[in-house]
């Protein structure tokens, strides 16, 4: 088979679509998922359904229950049933537009692993090209420049610059090579240069590609810990209040002072059910997921994103979380007697052909100072490499010139003398967590170069957000303590551990969950797999290896540690958006009650009962369903919130907890009188049109027993 044939004809795979949403297959899933088996899962709504069933069927036939017939009025059950099934309807539509977006994206990432076709390397060596689909765990295959990585795996040997904008959207391309921790390739993304073997390390349906492609559809999400404590919570209120409408029912016809229709008791019960949470509480969920989705982290379930609005300890690496990975040099310090132009001449060319960040650094710095760069003809110098028994890099020009840079005690074993003044000035700078590296020529020391490990710019305003969450973060670092100290100091963090080898974080961890604390951490190495999988919230990086990306709940596709301070925030925002509406949902409901009640007994002119009628509504039927029309309606004017999630901002529990219940616990007595009041008058003015007088009579003539 010739090699150029890699890609089936037709397929896709190099560029990622912006997902959109079709809502012609939004409305139909929301109408699909009337589905009584959907119905089902949510219990709350299952009782709307049930309801709204019942109601349809006593329209039509009210002689299944004779009782019905002394109060059955045609057109008042056709009303109340079309309330009804607009009530689910809107619950369903919330649901399949949360759905939709990520149903979206999943379509785009089907193109991306169509038609893919790979050169497996078969065990004489050999190679034949198969459909990416048979392979199998422990299958070798062979990648080369311009063509896709069939299959997920780790790379065996060589190294490839890889094109990963497919899967996360970023323009950058990456590095990956056998040994050492960047060894995961995804399958999907493309080699721009270099070839490599990859080992399969995913059996087919189970790669990243094929669980991503799940989970953004949110196919078989399983309710978080929370989500089912609120059910419950929900379903013993249901419970409550179905005892009370029957018991109510019960003694209103005992007292004999007014009769209630079965349709007004379907409708108060349905009005005092907590239905606007009961609706909205899937597509919270489900945008939850999608919000972290789209900051380009995949979470393997929506237990990972609400466990990590719930954190009480963060656990941060230094180098690349805390600090920009690299030290670099701030600062040139002069030993006495020695001109400034000479020290910085000499620290360039001792770090002219230095390819190590710290070595760039210094290059940079110097020229900073305006001091021009010694060119150097090939052949007229020797390189001195860093080596550990060395501890110094530098140049020895055949003129026997040496200019060196290195630790200090490095230049004392070398023979040079450092003055005392440097050699205090350069103590100090190692007792703030700097590094000091002494430049000499010819034995001759002419200063120092201090070099920092830089705070990353903004990270101290993130973790103030973090403590005004009330979360802890401790820092792990292989630096020595007096380093650790100072970086645990500039960055703000609550506790730090120096010289702390791999197993320190499960360590940490374990400790921390033995406390009843939930932990987070970030990693990527194999050896980072126990702790990940050991945290409630483990944020593995998509350059990492396959066994961090197993062991984490989470994998970051930017592979950005800090990212894990954004998800925090985005599992806070999934937790207030749900308690947000929560209390709106219940004091809406407290509203409904103030406005059905007083409104049935208007006619019954008993002691006290007229007070409570705060909106003044004088016929029964009307304001039965003004409230049943309100609770329908506020479900779609709420969707957009649920969908984007209630604004979060860093604060103490007690300051969310008072503005939730002034915002959402206020705005929803407010809202649900407001609400329904313009409700009532809109179907008053609504009874005195021709047209509704028409179709009122239209319905009288097509069911048993007419209107009353």
């Amino acid at each position: 088979m010739s090699e150029e044939f890699l890609i089936e004809p037709g397929a896709k795979v190099s560029v990622r679509r912006v997902p959109h949403t079709s809502w012609r297959r939004v409305l139909a899933d929301s109408f699909r998922h009337f589905n009584p088996k959907r119905q089902v899962r949510h219990p709350l709504m299952f009782c709307v359904y049930v309801l709204f069933v019942l109601t349809v069927v006593l329209t039509i036939y009210p002689r299944i229950f004779p009782d019905v017939l002394a109060t059955y009025n045609s057109g008042y059950y056709v009303a109340i049933s079309v309330i009804l099934f607009l009530t689910l309807w809107f619950a369903n539509l919330s649901d399949s537009i949360a759905e939709a977006q990520g149903r979206a994206q999943a379509d785009s990432l089907r193109e991306i692993r169509s038609g893919i076709r790979a050169r497996q390397i078969l065990p004489d060596g050999t190679a034949r090209w198969v459909p990416s689909d048979i392979l199998h765990v422990g299958d070798t295959v062979e990648v080369r420049p311009g063509e896709p990585v069939p299959v997920d795996g780790d790379v065996i040997a060589g190294a490839a610059l890889i094109d990963e904008s497919m899967m996360t959207g970023e323009s950058e391309a990456v590095t990956r090579e056998s040994g050492g921790d960047r060894t995961s390739v995804l399958g999907g993304t493309r080699v721009l240069q270099g070839t490599v073997k990859v080992r399969v390390s995913a059996a087919r349906g189970e790669s990243f590609l094929d669980r991503l492609i799940r989970l953004v559809e949110g196919l078989g999400r399983e309710p978080t810990p929370n989500e089912i404590a609120l059910s419950v919570l929900l379903a013993a209120l249901t419970i409550t209040l179905f005892i009370v409408c029957v018991s109510f029912v019960y003694l209103a016809d005992f007292s004999g002072i007014v009769t209630i229709s079965l349709a007004t008791i379907v409708a108060l019960f349905v009005c005092l059910m907590p239905t606007t949470i009961g609706a909205l509480l899937p597509a919270i969920g489900i945008s939850g997921v999608n919000r972290v989705a789209r900051a380009n982290v995949i979470a393997k379930s929506g237990k990972a994103v609400e466990a990590a609005g719930d954190l009480d300890v963060l656990i941060l690496d230094k180098t690349g979380t805390i600090t920009v990975g690299n030290r670099l040099a701030v600062q040139f310090v002069l030993a006495p007697e020695v001109a400034a132009k000479e020290l910085v001449e000499n620290a360039m060319l001792a770090s002219s052909l230095d390819e190590t960040p710290e070595g760039r650094s210094i290059v940079r710095l110097a020229a900073r100072q305006n001091v021009p760069v010694r060119r150097l003809a090939p052949g007229t110098f020797r390189v001195m490499p860093f080596t550990p028994e060395r501890r110094m890099s530098g140049l020895v020009l055949n003129d026997g010139t040496e200019v060196f840079k290195g630790s200090l005690s490095a230049m004392q074993a070398y023979g040079a003398e450092i003055p005392n003044a440097l050699l205090q000035n350069a103590l100090q700078f190692s007792r703030q967590g700097m590094t000091p590296l002494a430049v000499a020529a010819n034995k001759r020391v002419l200063g120092v170069v201090v070099l920092k490990d830089v705070v990353k710019p903004g990270i101290k305003d993130r973790i103030h957000e973090l403590k005004l969450m009330g979360i802890r973060t401790i820092m792990c670092t292989g630096d020595n303590r007096v380093t650790a100290a100072a970086i645990a100091k500039e960055s703000g963090v609550d506790d730090f551990i120096a010289e702390a080898k791999p197993e320190a974080k499960l360590e940490v961890i374990q400790r921390e969950k033995a406390a009843g604390r939930l932990v987070a951490m970030t990693g990527d190495g194999t050896n980072d797999a126990p702790a990940l999988a050991r945290a409630d919230v483990g944020l593995a990086m998509n350059s990492g290896t396959s066994a961090a990306k197993e062991a984490g709940n989470m994998v970051d596709l930017d592979n950005d540690p800090t990212k894990l301070i954004q998800v925090v925030s985005i599992g806070k925002q999934l937790l207030i958006t749900r308690g947000a509406l929560t209390t709106f949902s219940i004091t809406n409901d407290v509203a409904k009650y103030f406005a059905i009640i007083p409104a049935i007994f208007v006619t019954a002119a008993l002691p006290g009962v007229a007070a409570l009628n705060i909106l003044g509504l004088t016929d029964p039927y009307l304001a039965v369903l003004a409230a049943l029309l309100f609770n329908a309606l506020i479900i779609p004017i709420l969707i957009p919130l649920a969908l984007v999630g209630v604004p979060f901002r860093p604060r103490n529990a007690i300051d969310l907890l008072r503005r939730n219940l002034l915002t959402y616990g206020l705005g929803g007595l407010v809202s649900a009188f407001v609400g329904i009041w313009l409700c009532y008058y809109f179907l008053d003015w609504s009874l005195a049109l021709p047209l509704f007088h028409s179709w009122s009579v239209a319905i009288g003539r097509v069911l048993p027993l007419g209107g009353r």
